[in-house]
């Protein structure tokens, strides 16, 4: 599927094409989502280069994933997707820039590209060529992926308040398996953290490559400028990363050593009650064998006695387990 966009007073304008439709010559950004052999071959026969198939995408390795041919700049980045489900995933997204153009080769549905189109339609990022639309998408990347970190910070403070709040006695008892839950979100926060920082380190990688091989000594636009803004918000954005990968591994550490408390508070609880019933089971053995001469045998309060023999030799230590705290 191809999305051609035309700037007309510097909005993005979505063109109509069919695949067997000749390419705008005035079209600022090609977008190739999922798209046939057809349409990637009607793209490489209008802008005369050879636009990375998906098979390419999977196989190409981190360190050619930029590079410079014919004048054509080729980038590709890590882009973390459907991150709003149980199953997020990266994906290889490539921008080709041309002197006039952008085309953009991806194989998954990414937010941040109908969020950058609607931010553009309000003005909000202005379009006048290839360049600044290339960068007003990576604007909206960076912008997104803020938004994941502070959705999965979020969530961090959420579990740790959970695990480390002080509960009184009137309040509700946690319930059964919230440990078992806080592990599953602090997994998935933890998977989310470090594919957005291998997301951001791609970032940073193209954004280096762009800065150093364009050349543009007039720079009307102010290129450089949001380039420098960009890096900015990349780095920062990494040094977050970092802070909520540290803490995703402090509330690992901290919920399995709260699982370890509990399975100890249950283990100790049966300790307790063996120790509990070990005197009332020793008299209630004495008592029950089955020697001849055994004189307790023929007492009128033989029975009750050993009753309350073994009901406080069981309420002894209780209390004193009781008093010691360890109950």
């Amino acid at each position: 599927m191809l999305f051609v966009y035309t700037a007309v007073d510097g909005c993005l304008q979505e063109s109509s094409y069919a695949s067997d439709d000749i390419l705008p010559q005035d079209a600022v950004w090609i977008d190739m989502f999922e798209p046939t052999p057809e349409e990637e071959q009607a793209v490489e026969n209008a802008l005369k280069l050879n636009v990375p198939t998906r098979e390419e995408l999977e196989e190409i390795e981190i360190s050619s994933r930029l590079y410079k041919e014919k004048g054509v700049l080729f980038m590709t980045a890590t882009l973390i997707a459907q991150a709003d489900t149980p199953r997020p995933e990266t994906t290889a997204v490539t921008f080709v820039l041309t002197e006039t153009r952008l085309v953009t080769v991806r194989y998954a549905a990414l937010r941040s590209f109908p969020m950058f189109i609607s931010q553009q339609r309000r003005g909000q990022r202005p379009i006048g060529s290839g360049e600044l639309v290339m960068l007003g998408l990576l604007d909206a990347i960076v912008d997104r992926t803020a938004d994941l970190l502070e959705g999965a910070g979020n969530d961090l403070d959420a579990v740790s308040l959970e695990i480390f709040s002080q509960r009184g006695p009137t309040d509700a008892k946690r319930p059964a398996g919230h440990l078992q839950r806080s592990l599953r979100r602090i997994g998935r926060n933890g998977d989310i953290t470090s594919k957005i920082s291998e997301s951001l380190v791609t970032l940073a990688r193209l954004l280096a490559f762009f800065g150093q091989t364009r050349k543009d000594p007039q720079d009307p636009h102010k290129i450089k400028g949001l380039l420098e803004v960009l890096e900015y918000d990349v780095k920062s954005l990494t040094s977050h990363a970092a802070f909520l990968s540290d803490k995703t591994n402090f509330l690992l550490s901290a919920t399995l050593g709260m699982v370890n408390i509990e399975q100890t508070d249950i283990i100790k609880i049966f300790s307790v009650a063996a120790v509990m019933f070990l005197p009332p089971t020793l008299v209630a053995s004495i008592y029950g064998m089955n020697f001849e001469f055994m004189p307790e045998l023929h007492w009128t309060l033989g029975y009750p006695l050993a009753v309350v023999l073994m009901i406080a030799s069981a309420v002894v230590p209780f209390m004193f387990f009781k008093r010691r705290g360890w109950l």
